[in-house]
């Protein structure tokens, strides 16, 4: 990764951080995106954007683009969770896991692509669920919308074959974060994947060793 630039969305959370963590200490100028403001810190950090606007998105995008120089990686990490039964929830949820984990990749690919386009050797990586491949009780609305990011990974990286970006996506299943945690204190932690393990899978998708690889969905499930 050394020279290149990344941009991560939901560059404010546990995978987001870690992410650019590891993408940093690999040279990497690292360029966090989050909806909520950013703490100071090392590479660029734009906070308050809202990546289910494309003016939004593109600002930043545009603004990475014109400090660092160049753009050579996307990695949408931005998203959420809601459990929630059809029977019991309500149906205002399904719109709110769209916009979270569907429509901010989508923007987000859709601002960056001009300048990953332009780098000749791009990356988008996204991430889906692998939990979205048969999706439990309670996770229909959730599984609905990482499905969607997994259909997006695939129609994009057939759109763009042949025109230097790739697309791919990972497919986790639980993440040990402190909130994962507190939901399920019982669970056998070491069996999650950790955030940095998750960033070594995304990295590799995102460098020049990985060009061979488009509309790729793979699964990074620990020990579960």
């Amino acid at each position: 990764m050394q020279g290149k630039t990344v941009v991560i969305t939901g560059g404010g959370g546990v995978l987001g951080s870690a992410v650019g963590r590891v993408a940093e200490a690999r040279g990497a100028t690292v360029v966090l995106v989050d909806v909520t403001a950013l703490p100071e810190g090392p590479g660029l950090r734009f906070g308050h954007v809202d990546l289910t606007n494309l003016a939004s998105a593109k600002q930043a995008m545009d603004e990475a683009k014109a400090k660092t120089g160049r753009l050579d990686a996307l990695l949408n990490i931005a998203g959420g969770f809601r459990w929630q039964t059809l029977e019991d929830g309500d149906l205002a949820g399904w719109d709110v896991l769209y916009n979270l984990n569907v429509k901010t990749a989508a923007t987000a690919c859709k601002a960056a692509l001009p300048h990953l386009l332009a780098s000749g050797d791009g990356r988008i990586v996204n991430v889906g669920a692998a939990g979205a491949l048969k999706a439990a009780a309670g996770m229909g609305a959730y599984a609905a919308s990482k499905a969607g990011v997994m259909r997006l990974t695939e129609s994009l990286a057939e759109e763009l074959k042949g025109r230097g970006v790739t697309v791919n996506a990972v497919l986790p299943s639980i993440i040990d974060t402190p909130a994962n945690r507190k939901d399920m204190p019982d669970a056998d932690f070491s069996k999650w994947v950790t955030p940095d393990d998750l960033a070594a899978v995304m990295l590799f998708l995102a460098s020049a060793e990985a060009r061979a690889i488009t509309g790729a969905l793979v699964p990074v499930v620990g020990q579960v």
